[in-house]
């Protein structure tokens, strides 16, 4: 299983959370950021449909995939790929603190990951509720 960061995300972060999932999680082999595995003008569409026909990759993003009306999300559901969205709240708060709380949202997203097949959408709340996540199921 792989991970791309969205670019809506700084690739430091999909670096960071690499060189720190290393050996700690059994089914995680790499997080990259999209901008390292793609072009920059790469369309959603094109890069979401090669991660499909790849297999194994699940998204971390804080996009809605609405720019192009369905295509994205139409995209997303052909190719069963899972994908994890930053709720709005994230944009509120700082580098640091953003950085900080993804880590402690981090095992929790790669296991809920691990345990799922195929396509299926995840909003991520700002908060973690006493060490208990709550994913909110998004129909994409």
């Amino acid at each position: 299983m792989k991970c791309l960061v969205d670019n809506n995300l700084p690739p430091a972060l999909a670096r960071a959370l690499d060189a720190l999932s290393t050996n700690k999680f059994s089914d995680l082999e790499q997080v990259i950021a999209l901008r390292e595995k793609f072009p920059p003008d790469t369309s959603d569409v094109t890069w979401i449909q090669a991660l499909g026909q790849e297999g194994g990759w699940f998204i971390l993003s804080a996009d809605q995939f609405r720019k192009h009306g369905d295509l994205e999300r139409k995209a997303l559901r052909q190719n069963r790929l899972m994908v994890f969205c930053l709720s709005k709240q994230w944009s509120s708060h700082p580098y640091w603190e953003h950085g900080a709380n993804l880590l402690r949202w981090w095992p929790h997203i790669v296991d809920q990951a691990e345990r799922l097949q195929g396509g299926a959408a995840f909003r991520v709340p700002w908060r973690l509720s006493g060490g208990k996540p709550k994913f909110e199921q998004v129909s994409f």
